[in-house]
């Protein structure tokens, strides 16, 4: 638990390194301006919303000012889940051939992939969207009912601490899923990830203080990508490696049973 948590964090300083050695900074352009455009559309949205919204409430409830503030806070995290994981979806076409190559530098597989291909990167922006959907649900539905609980003083730092535990670990596994994408279906990546929690945690913690950064959000998902790339790869080997036993014992059980 502790050793993934770690090396979910300590893989971000190896990949500077992987992506100067393979020369990936081209990867950082697209995603740069696809955060800025979903932050600036999201924030724009966010802003009128909450407004109105708390325009209409406000006449209703008692203790205006401290009630305000709580809504502002409540429609903040909302953003900043619904910003993550769109950022997360939305770079996808470009994180996976990133990811992809990383892969093949690891194991030194250089035939799986093709690079970029405009199909693909259909199908890639789609799962995407789909894993974004569903962690967006399953994000709000745990971190809602904390951060109310969260207002109870008592409760309020333990509350802190798991809405933050959740977040890493959703954002950690849209991160993972680019390299899980060329091996698994939706379902078993999350089995996959649910699997490797902590690592996943690890991953999304350095992600989401980056994102938390004045200018963190701009260099994030790369980095990210890169950086669970490599410790997923790591986990993904001795899979590798049991399937070929098994296809092996397979193939050697036949073959003794054709002798007979």
């Amino acid at each position: 638990m502790i050793k993934d948590f770690f090396s979910g964090i300590s893989s971000y300083f190896s990949a500077f390194q992987i992506i100067s050695k393979l020369g990936l900074w081209k990867y950082f352009l697209v995603p740069l301006v696809i955060s800025l455009l979903v932050a600036g559309g999201l924030g724009t949205a966010i802003w009128t919303l909450s407004g109105a919204l708390a325009a209409w409430l406000l006449p209703w409830i008692p203790w205006e000012i401290v009630t305000g503030v709580v809504l502002n806070i409540l429609f903040g995290l909302v953003g900043f889940i619904l910003f993550k994981h769109l950022v997360i979806a939305c770079v996808s076409p470009f994180m996976t051939p990133l990811a992809q190559k990383v892969e093949e530098h690891l194991t030194g597989n250089y035939t799986k992939y093709s690079g970029f291909n405009g199909t693909k990167a259909i199908k890639d922006l789609f799962r995407g969207l789909r894993i974004a959907t569903r962690n967006i649900f399953k994000e709000l539905l745990y971190v809602i009912p904390l951060f109310l609980l969260g207002l109870i003083p008592i409760l309020t730092i333990p509350c802190m601490i798991l809405i933050f535990l959740i977040q890493a670990y959703f954002a950690g596994f849209g991160n993972m899923d680019y390299t899980l994408e060329g091996h698994f279906s939706v379902r078993d990546s999350t089995r996959f990830v649910r699997k490797h929690r902590w690592l996943a945690i690890g991953n999304g913690t350095v992600f989401l203080l980056l994102l938390g950064t004045g200018i963190g959000f701009l260099v994030a998902p790369p980095l990210a990508a890169v950086a669970g790339a490599k410790e997923t790869v790591k986990r993904l080997e001795p899979l590798a490696l049991e399937e070929e036993r098994d296809e092996y014992c397979l193939l050697y059980t036949s073959d003794a049973a054709d002798d007979l």
